[in-house]
Order: structure tokens, then C-alpha cells, then sequence
């Protein structure tokens, strides 16, 4: 499950406009031109989130209309409504995105915060605001369903 997820993400990255980052053979992990990378994509994609939600406000009010007809009102209502929890979960990533910046500024980016090990540059590349390895998040995956 956790795969299919992290190829979804791959390909948003890739629609952002980002080329994978090739990496050689000697090159140390987590590198500078590793973070520059990786601070580029994060940047662009806030960008690009931040984007969307001044399409929103304006959108919402550019088309607020007090409809006549109740069935037309709870449509917009509606709409708008999707729209404003889409937002939301935009607004919580964009917090995230901040946070992983914060991180690669303080060379923390690219490992686990459960247990230490590099997180991967494929796996950030699809999820850049990974904070788990594949093991720990596969694990943290199980413990939730378990819960319910």
C-alpha cells in the first residue's frame, strides 16, 4: 500500500516540473546539491499550492452569488465547501513543506525520525515531506489499522 502511495507521489513530483536527481556512485548522501535539489522541489511545489488557493479566493469571490433558488444556494454551498476543505488539506501540506525545509536547513532532511536511517532520495522524490523510512512508516501503517 505504502509503494502504490509512493509511486502516486512520484508522478505529482515529476508533473511539478523536476527530473529525478542523479545520483553517483561516490557521492556522499544527503549532500549539499542532494539538499538544493530537494529545497528546490519543496519550494516549487509550496508555490504552486499557494497558487491554487489564491485561485480559490478569488474564485469564491468572483462567483458568490445569492441564488433565488434554494437547490442552486446548497450547490454553491456545496461547492464551496469541497473547495474550502480542499484548501484546508493544502494549508496543512503547506506546513509540512515548511517544516521539511526546516529540516534541510538544518541537515536533518533525508532521515528518519523513528529510527535514524536514511530515508532514500527515490522515496523523497515521491514524498518530500517524508519523515519515516519505508520500514517505520510500513510499521506505523500496521499499528494504525490495528487501532482502528
Amino acid at each position: 500500500m505504502a509503494e502504490a502511495k509512493v509511486h502516486a507521489q512520484a508522478q505529482e513530483a515529476v508533473t511539478l516540473g523536476f527530473k529525478p536527481y542523479i545520483l553517483n556512485a561516490d557521492e556522499e548522501y544527503m549532500n549539499p546539491a542532494q539538499e538544493e535539489h530537494f529545497r528546490g522541489l519543496l519550494l516549487s511545489w509550496k508555490q504552486s499550492l499557494m497558487e491554487e488557493v489564491d485561485r480559490t479566493v478569488h474564485h469564491m469571490q468572483d462567483d458568490a452569488t445569492n441564488f433565488p433558488d434554494p437547490n442552486d444556494r446548497a450547490t454553491q454551498e456545496s461547492e464551496f465547501s469541497l473547495e474550502l476543505r480542499t484548501r484546508d488539506r493544502e494549508r496543512k501540506l503547506i506546513k509540512k513543506i515548511d517544516e521539511a525545509i526546516d529540516r534541510i536547513n538544518e541537515h536533518d532532511y533525508g532521515y528518519c525520525e523513528a529510527c535514524g536511517v536514511e530515508i532514500g532520495i527515490r522515496r523523497l522524490e515521491a514524498r518530500p515531506t517524508a519523515t519515516l523510512c519505508i520500514d517505520c512508516k510500513t510499521l506505523d501503517e500496521i499499528r494504525e489499522k490495528q487501532r482502528g
